[in-house]
């Protein structure tokens, strides 16, 4: 293994600000590498949060990402199938002891099943991201994303970034030369576009003017990179796209024949609903939002995901599949089993389990082991080492069980990158969290398409517990493979 100085460049502080900096701002403006600032104007723009080289990573546990991304795919999907009841079973638990988000998600679930759920098809745009644990040198889940999954779009421009300045001789100031031999480029980009392409090219489109419709925050700051795919979408595939905020849709959207989804003013089908939106209660600001949520759940578009995918991908159903009894429920072979087990750290309810109440034990005694997470997405929810005894002696210890308590995973560090915000730079040492994307469509019975779709890495000063990049924490980074 080479040292850390030698897989990265040493630049003076004078040629990374006369130099390097301003061709990172003019690279990252004129390639889309933004992101929208805090109180923005729609014509103002900011380079998003990012490092100056290439982290690197062994290529071993890369692949071993990649090479199961597939398998975890088939996982949810199978999971949000639920052909055996499991899930609606835990779900119904969960929502008891999270009312105010799980317990909303399944209410809705629970009216659009009696109203009449007219679409079987199903579209997952997921991630799962790993630290890379030093002790074991392997990859370790942090968590698997199954809605509105980010970064697809700026995970390959902060690539492409890097390779410029490799190619170009920028880290080499010498000689002029590149100083990496390949600095590889996620295709996150083209794929989950090509996965959004996939669900409209399977869905019975009756006018054959079919869109995709995403389903937006206000006020979003990391447009762009939602941007990136949907340009995609028009340019690869020649599908349109439309946005709306949930506020928006009633009144721009109407059903027609058999609940198809048609935007009013142009009459236009909508096939798939890709929500970037959704996955917080602050996404949803009054019972009307709620109610528009039921009303796209039970429309004939295509949801990526629908309300029982996003529930597979609460914590809680995290922490049951690291019991094997649950795992095999769904996967039957045992290199299979083998391979997702091996990316597993313990992870503990807080309930009145055995296991929970071993979990309660350690939450108590060894908090510095441990993270304690809600089922909630998107940065910034998480409690850490010695907060959560003091955390959970501020609640009843009845909603103790919206909680799971999961192993804290030890990344190695970097000590020789330099993470850009703005207009600073910061010389500390950071970590790194790999996300591997995939795409799946399926119905109840059956999965149609199952694909890898590229990757992300985000990159945090290891002073920072959280990694959310746009909710202030992190930043995107590309890899360099050892």
């Amino acid at each position: 293994m080479f040292s850390e100085s030698f897989r990265y460049p040493s630049l003076p502080d004078e040629y990374l600000k006369e130099y390097l900096l301003p061709e990172i701002y003019q690279w990252s403006l004129s390639n889309g590498l933004i992101m929208y600032p805090p109180d923005f104007k729609p014509e103002s723009t900011s380079i998003a949060p990012t490092t100056v080289f290439p982290t690197t990573l062994p290529k071993e546990s890369f692949n071993k990402a990649i090479d199961v991304q597939k398998d975890y795919n088939e996982l949810y999907a199978k999971i949000s199938q639920d052909q055996l009841g499991w899930l609606t079973s835990e779900a119904a638990e969960l929502a008891k002891s999270d009312p105010d988000f799980t317990g909303k998600l399944w209410d809705t679930y629970l009216k659009a099943s009696k109203i009449g759920i007219k679409q079987k098809l199903r579209l997952g745009l997921f991630r799962s991201d790993y630290l890379i644990d030093k002790s074991a040198n392997e990859i370790k889940q942090v968590e698997f994303n199954t809605v509105s999954v980010s970064f697809g779009g700026l995970s390959t421009k902060v690539g492409e970034l890097h390779q410029f300045l490799n190619q170009s001789g920028k880290y080499d100031v010498a000689k002029g030369l590149e100083y990496y031999k390949y600095v590889p480029v996620s295709d996150s980009d083209v794929k989950l576009a090509e996965g959004l392409a996939k669900a409209v090219d399977r869905y019975d489109s009756i006018s054959g003017n079919a869109c995709v419709l995403f389903v937006v925050q206000n006020g979003e700051r990391n447009v762009f990179d939602q941007r990136i795919l949907e340009y995609n979408l028009l340019k690869l595939h020649g599908i349109k796209s439309k946005r709306m905020t949930f506020d928006e849709i009633p009144e721009l959207t109407k059903l027609g024949e058999d609940n198809r989804l048609l935007i009013k003013a142009t009459n236009e089908e909508v096939a798939v609903v890709y929500f970037r939106s959704g996955y917080a209660p602050t996404d949803f600001k009054t019972d009307k939002d709620w109610d528009t949520r039921l009303y796209l759940e039970t429309s004939y578009a295509i949801k990526a995901p629908d309300l029982l995918t996003q529930l597979s991908g609460a914590k809680k159903i995290q922490q049951l599949l690291t019991e094997e009894i649950y795992l095999r429920k769904f996967v039957k072979e045992d290199d299979i089993v083998k391979k997702l087990t091996s990316t597993f750290v313990n992870i503990y309810p807080l309930d009145n389990t055995s296991l929970g109440n071993e979990g309660k034990r350690l939450a108590f005694e060894s908090p510095e082991k441990f993270v304690l997470k809600p089922q909630r997405e998107g940065g910034g929810n998480n409690i850490y080492k010695e907060d959560i005894p003091k955390f959970l002696n501020s609640i009843d210890e009845g909603e103790w069980n919206a909680y799971v308590l999961m192993e804290l995973i030890k990344p190695e560090e970097t000590m020789h990158n330099i993470i850009i915000r703005g207009d600073e730079y910061f010389k500390e040492a950071i970590i790194s969290e790999l996300g591997i994307f995939g795409y799946i469509l399926f119905d109840d019975d059956t999965i149609y398409n199952n694909e890898y779709a590229g990757w992300l890495l985000r990159s945090k000063f290891n002073s920072s517990n959280e990694g959310g990049v746009a909710a202030g924490f992190g930043c995107v980074d590309s890899v360099v493979l050892y």
